[in-house]
């Protein structure tokens, strides 16, 4: 009695978590549609479930072809670590090719809960330029030295180039994918949104300063070690420190105003 009790009780707590998984990341890709950071039916926010019954790995991705804006907790797609579909409430599949890096990173991060990837035109011009993101600013300096850098390759469908992108990437959680756009991995979907959103600020930054044709102050090296340390720590302290995290809910509730339909 006491095991059957204890076996509904990890039951009901792994459906909790898969319900909030599903929910953040319709949340995500919600996001990224309003803050003009999709691309049309292209790009991807994956996450990683909790294990299957046997042990499986399980991975939820958006159903192909629907705008990032029409996903939502219901519609999302459960799929294995080879894009194989487990189950599919929209009933349109998904995009196997799109999930070929993410399947690779999640395999080999373990700590990768989410990874998205965007194509926007600030990315991709900061993507396309040798210096990359430089420390210009507040926003930029939380990347200082925390950026890896991948050689573009081509239409990311070959599978030997999922190991190269792995191999570049080693233990950072932001990716510069040149003359592509960007990576990142989150330890939560709250994350890699997070990440998503400030980098992207700061490559639109960097873009409009050098516009300018002005002489950009680029801040020192111990200034911007200090700031991206800083950034780290708060980091750390939602996702490791288990402290509640505002801005995540702030943009919770940003969506149920104009968007609630994403739960559903």
């Amino acid at each position: 009695m006491h095991d059957g009790a204890s076996g509904e009780t990890v039951a009901q707590d792994v459906g909790e978590a898969v319900s909030e998984i599903r929910r953040d990341l319709a949340a995500a890709y919600q996001l990224i549609a309003l803050e003009g950071m999709d691309d049309g039916i292209y790009t991807h926010i994956s996450a990683r479930l909790p294990d299957g019954p046997g042990g499986e790995k399980r991975f939820l991705l958006n159903p192909f072809g629907l705008r990032f804006d029409e996903v939502t907790a219901a519609n999302l797609v459960t799929i294995d670590e080879t894009g194989a579909v487990i189950d599919d409430p929209y009933g349109a599949g998904v995009n196997a090719a799109g999930f070929t890096i993410h399947s690779a990173v999640h395999m080999a991060r373990h700590d990768a809960a989410c990874v998205l990837h965007t194509h926007t035109v600030a990315g991709v011009a900061i993507s396309s330029i040798k210096e990359g993101l430089l420390p210009l600013n507040q926003w930029s300096a939380q990347f200082y030295d925390r950026i890896a850098f991948h050689d573009y390759e081509g239409i990311a469908l070959n599978l030997e180039e999922r190991e190269r992108i792995v191999a570049d990437l080693g233990t950072k959680q932001v990716m510069l994918l040149r003359n592509h756009g960007t990576l990142l991995l989150g330890r939560s979907v709250a994350e890699a949104v997070k990440l998503a959103i400030n980098l992207e600020r700061s490559c639109k930054a960097q873009v409009a300063a050098l516009g300018m044709g002005l002489t950009p102050v680029v801040l020192p090296h111990d200034v911007a070690e200090h700031t991206a340390s800083q950034y780290q720590k708060a980091y750390d302290s939602f996702e490791i420190g288990g402290k509640p995290d505002p801005e995540w809910a702030a943009e919770l509730r940003r969506l149920d105003a104009c968007a609630p339909g994403y739960r559903g």
